[in-house]
C-alpha cells in the first residue's frame, strides 16, 4: 500500500512538472512573437522610422511585465473579494493552490506575454507619426488596467463567462482588443502626411524592408503554436495532448489557407502577387482561429483561415477608403478576423451561441475603444500625441531616438 502511495506521489509530482514546463515553454513561444512584431512593424515603415519602432516593441513588453505584475494579473485572476483590485505587496500574484496541476509562476508568465501581444497590436497601427512617451504612458495604462479589466470578464470568471462567451486563446480578449485602443489612438493622431489626396485617392507607403517583415510573419506564426497551443492549459495525459496536436495543426492549417487566399484575392483584383497581403492573410487566419483551434474539424479549420485571408484584404483596403491610415494593417487583422473569428466559435462549437459571442465582442471592443479613446484624449491634451510635421518629415528616428536604424541610407539635414 505505501508503495502505491509512492507511486501515486510520483506520478502526480511528474505530471505537475511536465505541465508547468509546457506552460513554460509555451510563454516562451508568445514572447518571442515579440521579436516578430518587432521584425514585422519594422519591415512596413519607412526607413527613417525603424528605430523609433523597434524602441516601442523592446520597451513596451518591458512596461507589460511590470505592470502586468504589480497591477494587471491581481485584478484578473486573484480573488478580488478576498484582496481588492490593489496587488497585496506580500503576495502579488496571489498564492498557489493545494491541488493545482501546475506552478502559479508559470501560469503568471504565461499570461504576461499575453498582455504584450495586445500592446504589440496597437504599436504598428499608430507608427510613424506618435510621439513615442505618450505611446509608452499609454501602454502602462492599457496593460495595467484596461486589458485586465476585459481579461477578468472572461478568462477570470466574470459576468462574460457565465454568459457563455467563449474565447479559447484570444481572438476577441486580445486581439480585438487591441485592435480597439489601436483604432481609437489612430482616429485622434490622423493619417500620415500624404496618405491621402484629394477626390479619394490613397498614396501606396511602401515599408522599407519586406525580408524583415516577412521575417517576423514566420516568427508570429511559430509563436502561434504557444499562443493557442498553450492555451490548452495542460499536456499531461492523452486527452490533453491529443487536444494540444489538433490545436497545432488547425492553427497551422488556418495560416496556410489564410496566406493562399489572400493571393489568389490579390491575383484576381490587381493582377499581382502582394506579399504585404500574403503576410497579412497568414496572420488573419492564425487570429480568426485563435478564438477557438480545438472543436473545428481539419477542413473547417482551414475555411476560416481562407475566409479570413480573403477578408483581411478588402478590410485592409476598405480602411483606406474611409481614411484610416494604418501602416501595419493591425486593425483588419486583428480586430476585423478577431471579430470574425469570436463569431465562428458557435459553428463548432455546441456550447457556445452567436448571441453570447455578440456580446463579449461587444463588450470588449466597446470597453476597450471608449477607455483608450479617454486615454489618448487626455494624453493629446496635456503633452500631445503627434509629432510635428517637420519631425515627422525628417523621421520619428532623428525627432525620439537620435539613432538612425540605416545610417547609410538616411541623409541628414544640417540646421
Amino acid at each position: 500500500m505505501e508503495e502505491l502511495t509512492k507511486l501515486g506521489t510520483s506520478v502526480s509530482e511528474l505530471r505537475f512538472a511536465l505541465d508547468t514546463f509546457y506552460f513554460l515553454m509555451s510563454g516562451a513561444l508568445v514572447m518571442w512573437m515579440a521579436a516578430g512584431f518587432a521584425m514585422l512593424e519594422a519591415g512596413l515603415v519607412r526607413a527613417k522610422n525603424t528605430t523609433e519602432i523597434l524602441t516601442k516593441n523592446v520597451v513596451l513588453y518591458a512596461i507589460s511585465c511590470v505592470t502586468y505584475l504589480l497591477v494587471g494579473y491581481y485584478m484578473m485572476y486573484v480573488d478580488n473579494a478576498e484582496g481588492g483590485i490593489l496587488p497585496s505587496f506580500g503576495a502579488l500574484i496571489g498564492t498557489q493552490a493545494a491541488d493545482a496541476t501546475h506552478s502559479l509562476e508559470s501560469d503568471f508568465f504565461f499570461q504576461v506575454v499575453f498582455v504584450a501581444t495586445a500592446m504589440s497590436i496597437v504599436s504598428g497601427a499608430v507608427a510613424e507619426r506618435m510621439k513615442l512617451w505618450a505611446f509608452l504612458l499609454f501602454s502602462v495604462v492599457m496593460t495595467a488596467f484596461i486589458y485586465p479589466m476585459e481579461g477578468y470578464w472572461t478568462w477570470g470568471g466574470g459576468f462574460l463567462s457565465a454568459a457563455g462567451f467563449s474565447d479559447f486563446a484570444g481572438s476577441g480578449i486580445v486581439h480585438l482588443a487591441g485592435a480597439a485602443a489601436a483604432l481609437a489612438g489612430v482616429l485622434l493622431l490622423g493619417a500620415r502626411k500624404g496618405k491621402y489626396g484629394a477626390n479619394g485617392a490613397v498614396t501606396p507607403i511602401p515599408g522599407c524592408n519586406l525580408p524583415l517583415a516577412t521575417l517576423g510573419t514566420f516568427i508570429l506564426w511559430m509563436g502561434w503554436f504557444g499562443f493557442n497551443g498553450g492555451s490548452q492549459l495542460m499536456v499531461s495525459d492523452a486527452e490533453n495532448a491529443s487536444a494540444v496536436a489538433k490545436v497545432f495543426v488547425n492553427t497551422n492549417s488556418a495560416a496556410a489557407f489564410g496566406a493562399v487566399a489572400a493571393l489568389i484575392v490579390c491575383k484576381i483584383v490587381w493582377g499581382k502577387a502582394d506579399l504585404t497581403m500574403v503576410l497579412n492573410g497568414a496572420l488573419a487566419g492564425l487570429v480568426a482561429i485563435t478564438a477557438d483551434p480545438l472543436n473545428p474539424s481539419l477542413v473547417m479549420a482551414g475555411i476560416i483561415g481562407l475566409i479570413a485571408g480573403a477578408l483581411v484584404v478588402f478590410s485592409i483596403v476598405a480602411f483606406d477608403r474611409i481614411k484610416i491610415d494604418d501602416p501595419v494593417g493591425a486593425t483588419s487583422v486583428h480586430g476585423v478576423c478577431g471579430l470574425f473569428g469570436v463569431m465562428m466559435v458557435p459553428l463548432s462549437n455546441p456550447d457556445a451561441t452567436f448571441g453570447a459571442q455578440a456580446l463579449g465582442a461587444a463588450c470588449i471592443f466597446g470597453w476597450v475603444f471608449i477607455a483608450s479613446l479617454v486615454v489618448w484624449s487626455i494624453l493629446k491634451a496635456t503633452m500631445g500625441i503627434r509629432v510635428s510635421e517637420e519631425e515627422e518629415y525628417n523621421g520619428v528616428d532623428a525627432a525620439d531616438c537620435g539613432v538612425d536604424a540605416y545610417p547609410e541610407f538616411v541623409t541628414v539635414k544640417n540646421a
